[in-house]
C-alpha cells in the first residue's frame, strides 16, 4: 500500500518562522534553482575530465551533515557507476601523518565552510598520493576549494544558521548533477531540474503529527535505507542539535541487528522510504516496530498502526531530499516546541575546526 500524498501546509508560529533554520530550510529551492542556473558548465567540464580519467575508486572526505551529504554519493557512485566508494578517516592524515596511495582515485571533499583544518590537511595528502581532488564547498574562497583539481561550488548563499540545512539539500542536488554529467545521463539531469519547485512543495508539508508525539520524548530511532539513509543521519544529527533529543540512524537493515532489542513499547520511531527496491524494507521494519506498540512515524510508505506523515510523489532519486526538506521544517518547530532555540544549539559554532 502506498503513502498518502498529501499537500497540506500548517500555520507555523512566529518565533518558528523568525528562525534562521526555519528560513534557511525554507530557502533550499532557491539555492538549488540559483545551483542549476550557475554549475552547467562546471559540472559539464567535470563529468568530462572524470570520464577520462577513468578511477578505479571514490574516497569521500567530510564531517558532520556533509559527511551524511558523502553517504548519499556513496549510494549514487556505486549504482550508477559501479565505483567502490569509501569514506576517509581525516584523523588518518591530520592525527597520524600517514599518506596512502590514490592513484587513480577521485578525492570527494564536501563541506560548507572549506576552512577545518583537518579538512585541508586531508586534501594536500590525498593530492600527494596522487588523487584528483573534487571540492563541493558552498563558501567562498575557501582554502579547500583552492586545492582542487576540479570545484563544484554548492551556490546556496550564506548559511547564518548553525545547523546546516540549505547547504546540506545544496550538496545533495550537487551530487546527482555530478553524477548526471559524469554518466551522461540527461533523463537523471531533467529530473534534477524539477527539484526546486518540489522542494517548495515539500517544506509546505504538515509535519507537525510528528512534533506533537516528540514534544516530550528523550530519544528516537531514524531508519530509512539505500539512498535515504543519508537523510536518516541527517535527520537524527538535527534532532540532537537543535531538539535535545539522543536520536541514532540506523538502516533498516542495520537496525534489526542489536538495536531493534530496545525498541518496544512508546518507543519513538522516525522512518522515511524512498520509492525504489529498498522502500519494503523500510515499510517491513517500521510494521514490526508499530506491532509492538513503538511509537512510529512513516513518510513514504503506510503500514497498519504508524503515523503516516505526508510526502510528495516524484523520481525517487529527489525522494531523500524532499524528505528532509519537510523534515527540516518538522525540526525547527519542535525545537521551539521543546524549549530550544534552533539557531544557539548549545557548545556548537557554524564553522567547526577539528585538528
Amino acid at each position: 500500500m502506498g503513502a498518502p500524498k498529501v499537500s497540506v501546509s500548517v500555520a507555523v508560529p512566529l518565533a518558528v518562522e523568525q528562525s534562521l533554520m526555519f528560513k534557511e530550510a525554507g530557502s533550499a529551492g532557491e539555492a538549488v534553482r540559483r545551483q542549476l542556473g550557475l554549475n552547467g558548465a562546471v559540472l559539464a567540464e567535470a563529468g568530462r575530465r572524470l570520464r577520462a580519467l577513468k578511477p578505479h575508486t571514490v574516497v569521500t572526505c567530510a564531517r558532520g551533515s556533509s559527511d551524511h551529504a558523502a553517504t548519499f554519493a556513496k549510494y549514487l557512485i556505486e549504482t550508477r557507476l559501479g565505483l567502490p566508494t569509501a569514506s576517509a578517516a581525516l584523523s588518518v592524515s591530520s592525527v597520524y601523518d600517514s599518506h596512502p596511495n590514490f592513484e587513480r582515485v577521485v578525492f570527494l571533499a564536501i563541506s560548507q565552510s572549506g576552512q577545518s583544518p583537518d579538512l585541508i590537511k586531508a586534501i594536500e595528502a590525498a593530492k600527494a598520493g596522487g588523487a584528483t581532488v573534487v571540492t563541493m564547498i558552498n563558501a567562498e574562497g575557501s582554502p579547500a576549494a583552492a586545492l582542487a583539481d576540479i570545484h563544484i561550488p554548492l551556490q546556496a548563499g550564506v548559511e547564518r544558521s548553525v545547523a546546516a540545512t540549505k547547504s546540506y539539500i545544496a550538496s545533495l542536488a550537487a551530487l546527482i548533477g555530478l553524477i548526471a554529467a559524469w554518466t551522461e545521463d540527461d533523463h537523471l539531469a531533467a529530473t534534477l531540474d524539477t527539484a526546486p519547485a518540489l522542494l517548495e512543495r515539500a517544506f509546505a508539508l504538515d509535519w507537525t503529527m510528528a512534533t506533537e508525539r516528540l514534544r516530550s520524548a528523550q530519544g528516537l530511532y531514524v531508519i530509512a535505507r539505500g539512498v535515504g539513509f543519508a537523510v536518516a543521519q541527517e535527520a537524527a544529527l538535527k534532532l540532537k542539535e537543535t531538539c535535545g533529543l539522543h536520536a541514532e540512524a540506523f538502516s533498516a537493515a542495520e537496525v534489526r541487528h542489536g538495536p531493534m532489542a530496545i525498541v518496544g513499547r512508546g518507543f519513538p520511531v522516525l522512518a522515511m522510504a524512498q520509492d525504489d527496491e529498498a522502500r519494503d524494507s523500510v515499510a517491513e521494519a517500521a510494521a514490526e516496530f508499530a506491532g509492538r506498540g513503538a511509537n512510529v512515524m512513516l513518510a513514504g510508505a503506510a503500514v497498519e498502526g504508524a503515523l503516516h506523515l505526508p510526502t510528495i510523489d516524484a523520481d525517487p532519486i529527489l525522494q531523500p531530499l524532499l524528505l528532509v526538506q519537510s523534515f527540516y521544517r518538522m525540526a525547527a518547530t519542535l525545537a521551539v516546541a521543546r524549549g530550544f532555540d534552533p539557531d544557539r544549539p548549545p557548545h556548537l559554532n557554524k564553522v567547526t575546526e577539528t585538528l
